[in-house]
């Protein structure tokens, strides 16, 4: 409703005094005075979980004069579910699968490279987690030039996406982008790992060059906004599980 809103260039007020919870057919849905809450393609917005749904509703309490969709990120990963994920499920399911085609964390800089034991340091244990888990094996390439990863692997973390539900898809979706690793999604999914480790190692390389070169602010302040994403995202799957 309030992205929409302010997509139009319109500001959306407060309109409501009291948020509440009603149990239905769909799951938990929110109410505002009473009235259905809806995504901004109109459709119901149910949840799934009791732990979901309350944070939403903490979200839309929140709320002071003006709504802020970007304060409400548990609102807009289940709009997103509901409005995007839902209607074309496995559209979404293969584009996070197709981050295993080029998971970021098998390239690495030369053997020379002074960076290239840390890489290994850091990502070598997701990538046998990764291998345990799934039976999987993964090619570790030297440099940016794309090299095909084995089709079985390719096939069996596909399937490890498409097992997973709507909700999840959403956040995951969003996961992926930010980490450009399918194996970091994933170790997150299946609980193998904290999350705010998962973001580290997915920004080894930033972090790395920072260390030797320097820091920049607008760099270091991107990287707060994305982490932030990052670990909304990975919250919504832990509501999910509650």
């Amino acid at each position: 409703m309030g992205k929409a809103g302010r997509e139009q260039g319109l500001i959306m007020r407060r309109f409501w005094k009291q948020v509440s919870l009603e149990q239905g057919t769909y799951g938990h849905g929110v109410r505002l005075d009473g009235r259905v809450l809806k995504t901004p393609m109109r459709n119901e917005l149910y949840l799934p979980t009791k732990a979901l749904a309350d944070a939403v509703v903490s979200e839309w309490e929140a709320v002071g004069e003006e709504i802020d969709p970007a304060a409400m990120p548990m609102t807009g990963f289940a709009n997103a579910a509901i409005d995007h994920v839902a209607p074309d499920r496995e559209t979404f399911a293969a584009a996070i699968a197709a981050y295993a085609e080029s998971d970021a964390f098998c390239y690495r800089a030369g053997a020379d490279e002074p960076l290239a034991p840390k890489q290994a340091e850091v990502w070598d244990p997701w990538l046998d987690w990764a291998r345990a888990r799934y039976d999987v094996s993964f090619q570790i390439v030297q440099g940016v030039l794309h090299q095909p990863q084995p089709p079985a692997t390719l096939e069996k973390l596909r399937a490890a996406v498409n097992a997973r539900g709507t909700f999840e898809l959403a956040a995951m979706a969003k996961l992926a982008h930010l980490a450009g690793s399918l194996v970091a999604v994933l170790a997150i999914v299946e609980q193998a790992g904290d999350a705010r480790s998962l973001w580290e190692a997915s920004c080894l390389e930033e972090l790395w060059q920072e260390q030797n070169w320097g820091a920049d602010h607008w760099a270091q302040k991107n990287r707060a906004d994305r982490e932030a994403e990052f670990l909304a995202a990975a919250r919504f799957l832990e509501l999910l599980r509650v």
